[in-house]
């Protein structure tokens, strides 16, 4: 099915905003910062000849990044849908859209067939994939060129061959490249893993049950993704960084590599924080690792854009991981420290045009730039969010500093069948610490409503004492979140002005209910607004302090809390999401003002949610007389940690569990989740099977109550 739309261009979204809030609105702000100065060359550039038309081989927000610049070459776009993308930014962004199937990604974007007829039915002469679903699959590659359509990425031959992670190890030992020392070959299954283990010590052991379920669980992650569940096992590298180097190259043999990109801020093996360039490669070391890339590119006759992976040891010792042969999730912080735009280069390669650059004119560093990647997840377990955003305002800031990639807009709905990423959130500055800095404010001014977002962890890992000094690692957030992330650890100047932004939202409440009263035709008195308000303010399970708010005659307040005074000018218009204010002569203290509570506030501060209580000294005294609500039991019960599909169930009526048995495992959004008994116990009853899907907080398994156990049943 062929829809045709007509283009958005920044244009007709300004006319289509400027009557109210309208999904465009995102749209206009992809282009105003596609222009920017740090981002990409001019829009009066020759870009010379190239193609009418190329489809986007992907969803999201690599979708709508690669429009953004495909119009500002003049080339029309098309974009491919599933049933749940129908009304999906990228679809609003192209030129022409046509439906490929139902939602599961093996019956639509994963599906080369739908993606080939799509291609023939709009006439695009090239296709783009952006990264994921068919960007590394060099079969779709090859069937692209038999039917005439060009491929804006590398030749099937090259992909091949560094497509495979074993192979590609292989190839990088015989063409030079510093490899990690581990076994060339398939691992076979878990016993040959435990045996590679034990003849190599490749890693510091523990036990070799730990090494059978860490490679039980690997191939099935690794077949769900990407249909191959082969695995390889290697040397264990102390304190690693993981560091990569951007090529691009052309196919008249001329291959250049871009300043590193770090990615050592990780989880689950999943880059969380990038910067480029890396604070611990220096000048000679950054240029061994690129001429070492490139020569690996030129030994399988790699064209347009790539990235070999590397880790690096804290001597500077550096080992080749893998290439990918494609462009990264992280390529936008590379184009802000070269003033590159990357897909125009992939699009000029493509097109079989030279590059009309040197490397000494790419090879350093120009400023600094971070990606946040904000997920629609929970910070502290890492399992997925699915949800309407209900509300969704995009932070701002001067040109060139702060960008947006991403495929939603306010409305947009979190589905359980793709990656849970919203935007990936990136700011530009002079210097490291500057862009630091900047990214904090962004991360500050970042609202988003209607489902569970990681920003509390972006926000808490950005302003990290050894963040901040560039000790970094890939065991960055299992050292300094051990027990997971639980959340802003707030000083007692962070409590005095979270405590003073509520207590000043109070009293503007109070000043604007009390002003409604007494307006025409009210029955409230004529008596004068107050001017103090004598408070109790705190958070749930903690002490209230005492809190005294004082308005003054110039709009600002003097607020005392426990006996600490400070004086507060804040910008904020009741009800409105962003409160900012200036204490005791600090700019930039924000605070975001999320849902009201019945005696207080639900707000955010430095990323991290808080329910602010705020009571008046009477109601304070009523509270201490009222009863707790007791807690809801839920030691025998085990609920699904996420929406999602069950994978596997390892229990069934009657047995008996240890402590940390599995249960089951639950799949969603490409990450399977191993769900473990809590406690010693009976299983009472299984409520699911393996290929259910399941929604969050459903209950999955029950056990016996622990003092009903000795009495239930015996298995047969």
């Amino acid at each position: 099915m062929l829809r045709v739309r007509a283009p958005i261009t920044a244009a007709t979204c300004a006319v289509a905003g400027a009557s109210g809030s309208h999904p465009a609105r995102a749209v206009l702000r992809l282009f105003v910062q596609a222009g920017s100065r740090r981002l990409m060359a001019s829009e009066s550039a020759d870009y010379g000849k190239t193609f009418d038309k190329i489809l986007i081989a992907n969803r999201g927000e690599i979708a709508c990044r690669v429009m953004k610049t495909a119009k500002k070459m003049g080339i029309k776009t098309v974009a491919v849908y599933s049933d749940a993308d129908a009304h999906a930014l990228h679809v609003r962004m192209a030129d022409e859209a046509i439906n490929i199937g139902p939602p599961p990604t093996s019956q639509s974007y994963l599906r080369a067939d739908k993606i080939l007829e799509a291609v023939k039915t709009s006439g695009a002469q090239a296709v783009h994939p952006g990264y994921g679903f068919l960007s590394e699959n060099y079969h779709f590659v090859e069937e692209l060129e038999k039917n005439g359509v060009t491929f804006i990425g590398p030749n099937a031959k090259a992909m091949f061959a560094m497509g495979d992670k074993i192979e590609s190890k292989k190839i990088a030992k015989a063409a030079g490249v510093s490899t990690i020392p581990g076994f060339n070959g398939v691992v076979e299954n878990s016993d040959h893993a435990v045996q590679i283990d034990t003849d190599c010590t490749l890693a510091p052991r523990r036990n070799d049950t730990e090494c059978r379920e860490a490679f039980r669980l690997s191939s099935a992650e690794a077949k769900s993704s990407f249909g191959d569940d082969r695995l390889l096992v290697e040397k264990f590298i102390e304190d690693p960084r993981h560091i990569e180097i951007q090529l691009i190259g052309d196919q008249h043999g001329n291959t250049l590599y871009l300043p590193e990109r770090e990615c050592s801020i990780q989880r689950r093996n999943q880059k969380v924080i990038e910067e480029a360039p890396s604070i611990h490669i220096d000048a000679a070391t950054r240029k061994a690792m690129g001429e070492q890339a490139v020569a690996l590119a030129k030994n399988v006759d790699y064209y347009s854009a790539g990235t070999c992976e590397f880790l690096v040891d804290p001597k500077r010792n550096f080992y080749f991981l893998e290439m990918n042969t494609r462009l990264q999730v992280e390529h936008p912080i590379t184009e802000y420290i070269t003033g590159l735009d990357l897909v125009e280069q992939m699009i000029r390669v493509a097109a079989k045009q030279k590059i009309n650059l040197t490397q000494e004119q790419v090879g350093t560093p120009k400023g600094w730039a971070f990606e946040s990647r904000v997920y629609a997840e929970d910070p502290e377990k890492y399992l997925p969010s699915i949800g309407r955003l209900t509300k969704y305002i995009e932070p701002t800031g001067t040109e060139g500093e702060v960008r947006c990639d991403t495929g939603i807009v306010e409305g947009s709905e979190i589905s359980i069948y793709y990656d849970p990423m919203i935007c990936k959130l990136c700011t530009y500055g002079e210097t490291r610490e500057i862009a630091r800095h900047r990214m904090e404010r962004a991360l500050d001014r970042y609202v988003i409503k209607g489902v569970t977002h990681n920003i509390p962890l972006l926000r808490d890992v950005i302003s990290h004492p050894r963040f901040a000094a560039g000790k970094l690692s890939t065991k960055f957030l299992a050292e300094e979140y051990p027990g997971g992330f639980k959340g802003a650890k707030l000083s007692e100047t962070d409590e005095v002005k979270l405590f003073s932004a509520a207590a000043i939202m109070h009293a503007k409440r109070d000043i604007r209910n009390r002003t409604w009263l007494q307006g025409a035709g009210s029955m409230g008195s004529s008596s004068p607004s107050p001017k103090s308000w004598s408070l109790r303010v705190g958070l749930p399970d903690a002490a209230h302090k005492a809190v005294l708010v004082q308005a003054t005659e110039d709009g600002t307040f003097r607020v005392s809390v426990d006996g600490r005074t400070v004086t507060v000018d804040p910008e904020w218009t009741l009800e409105t999401s962003l409160y900012e204010a200036t204490v005791d002569g600090e700019p930039g203290v924000v605070v975001q003002y999320l849902d009201p509570l019945p005696l207080g506030f639900r707000l955010q501060y430095l990323g991290t949610k808080f329910d602010v209580q705020v009571r008046s000294e009477a109601q304070a005294d009523l509270a201490r007389h009222m009863r707790e609500r007791p807690k809801l039991d839920l030691t025998s019960v085990i609920l699904s940690p996420m929406p999602g599909s069950v994978v596997s169930v390892a229990v069934k009526e009657g047995d008996e569990v240890a402590e940390g048995s599995e249960l089951a495992v639950v799949e969603a959004m490409k990450m399977q989740n191993v769900i473990r008994a809590p406690r010693v116990g009976k299983i009472k009853k299984v409520s699911v099977k393996p290929g259910q899907s399941v929604a969050g907080d459903e209950i999955m398994i029950e056990f016996f109550p622990t003092t009903a156990a000795a009495d239930a049943p015996a298995s047969a």
